[in-house]
């Protein structure tokens, strides 16, 4: 059995969190732009759950694929229509497959509250001028309603991101506010961010491990809102050897998960090395 890993990066923790709620058989979605999630996803493949179906909206279209990587920039087409064995129109899917089978999928929130509502359309409070506008949620207000089992991931924990009231309503967490929303799905039951991991168990959400180096005040700190705790909270347990050995040399070479824990310069310098390494075929098939 492989050993704890000593040198690993917050990205390969945070894909290791994500990796560790796959299991064997799930069909996993992914959304566009979120290769840390992907890393993740490809991790637990390669490792504990060989039998996984992977299903991601490329071009207005789902494509189930039983095998894809290693992870691309420029090139992310190639990842799904590359390796696809079925294509499905982007409305059937959301109204009808998606429901139906009921994928494993993580969604990164702009703004989430205590009780994992969350916000991906517009920061402020004005949706007409905010003060920032958002991408937006595309079929994230679907899903939420109907979901059985929902995922977030947080690469950066402040606390802009988690907020005690969001701006815009575009995701169901645990409840909301408004009584004309009704869901008969589980809803959100695991969170995890670049400081630690938590559930929703007590309908609202909670501390169940701390990364390592990380203090709970230092998390609550972070957080604007007030946290539970969970009574058997420890520290989150390191990647193995072989699993950043895997994300670092087969499935993610040029280390495009790390785009989303980084900012500003940082990430630009990431991004052309990246788009450098890969313009000059340093990734082989």
């Amino acid at each position: 059995m492989s050993q704890p890993a000593t040198d690993y990066t917050t990205d390969e923790l945070i894909a290791t969190c994500i990796a560790r709620q796959v299991t064997d058989g799930d069909i996993l979605a992914q959304g566009i732009a979120t290769p840390l999630v992907m890393a993740g996803y490809l991790l637990a493949k390669r490792t504990h759950a060989p039998n996984v179906t992977f299903a991601s909206a490329i071009g207005n279209a789902l494509v189930d694929c039983a095998e894809i990587g290693p992870l691309r920039l420029t090139r992310i087409e190639e990842l799904w229509l590359g390796h696809a064995r079925l294509t499905f129109g982007f409305c059937q899917a959301a109204c009808e497959l998606l429901p139906r089978f009921q994928p494993k999928e993580f969604l990164r929130p702009a703004q989430v509250d205590p009780a994992g509502n969350f916000n991906n359309v517009v920061i402020g409070s004005d949706y007409h001028r905010p003060r920032m506008r958002l991408p937006g949620c595309g079929g994230i207000a679907d899903i939420t309603v109907y979901y059985d089992h929902l995922y977030l991931y947080v690469p950066r924990h402040s606390r802009a991101v988690f907020v005690e009231r969001i701006d815009f309503l575009s995701g169901i967490g645990i409840h909301t506010r408004s009584h004309t929303a009704r869901r008969r799905s589980a809803g959100l039951c695991y969170l995890v961010s670049d400081l630690g991991q938590f559930d929703f168990a007590p309908g609202r959400m909670r501390l169940v491990t701390h990364h390592p180096g990380v203090s709970v005040e230092r998390i609550q700190a972070k957080t604007g809102f007030p946290i539970e705790i969970s009574p058997d909270l420890h520290p989150t347990p390191p990647p193995t050897e072989e699993q950043v050995r895997l994300l670092r040399e087969e499935i993610d070479p040029l280390g495009i998960r790390r785009l989303e824990t980084l900012r500003g310069t940082a990430r630009k310098r990431a991004l052309r090395e990246i788009l450098a390494a890969e313009d000059s075929n340093e990734v082989r098939e």
